[in-house]
């Protein structure tokens, strides 16, 4: 699996990127108790002109955590289903009506009506299909994340001092100032 940042092409990986799961190799040279402190050094690397290839930063005990959203009722499962099957019946009912030859060249509002019950109704079935056979177990719904208990920053033994340099120039200066 590659990651790849909001800008980057996500074709094809770096040469130096494993393909397989392989645990990280380099040297520590920062370690900090946020994901952001992390990228914040590795920034601070690059906008010094230095080799952010041979940087890692790896988080260190791993937890996933899970945050309970609301509770679950037949009420709540339904309309959240009947809403989603209509999203998705307009999609497929506009599709058909685009290819659908119309009377009088118009737009023919059949099809959008039809995508749009249909898309209801099929949603409406497997949502309660998927609630009931669930017994009341889990009676909430959540949201996942897998967070660290640390993040160390690790480069190759070729640029560590220089990082290491680096980022202690950067743990002196106060937080907020970005220069």
């Amino acid at each position: 699996m590659i990651v790849t940042g909001p800008f980057s092409s996500g074709g094809r990986p770096n040469a130096g990127v494993p393909r397989v799961p392989t645990p990280p190799t380099g040297w520590p040279i920062g370690s900090y108790d946020h994901y952001t402190e992390a990228q914040r050094a590795v920034e601070h690397l690059a906008d010094s002109d230095f080799a952010v290839q041979d940087v890692t930063i790896v988080g260190v005990d791993l937890m996933l955590v899970e945050r309970v959203i609301g509770r679950l009722s037949w009420g709540k499962v339904l309309g959240t289903a009947a809403v989603s099957g209509a999203w998705f019946g307009l999609l497929i009912g506009v599709l058909l009506s685009m290819f659908n030859p119309g009377s009088g060249g118009g737009i023919n509002f059949a099809p959008i009506l039809v995508g749009v019950l249909a898309g209801m109704l099929f949603a409406l079935v497997f949502g309660a299909a998927s609630y009931a056979s669930t017994k009341g177990r889990r009676d909430f719904s959540s949201s996942s994340q897998l967070v660290a208990g640390r993040y160390d920053v690790l480069c190759q033994p070729r640029s560590a001092e220089q990082g290491r340099d680096l980022l202690a120039k950067l743990a002196m200066r106060p937080s907020g100032s970005t220069s």
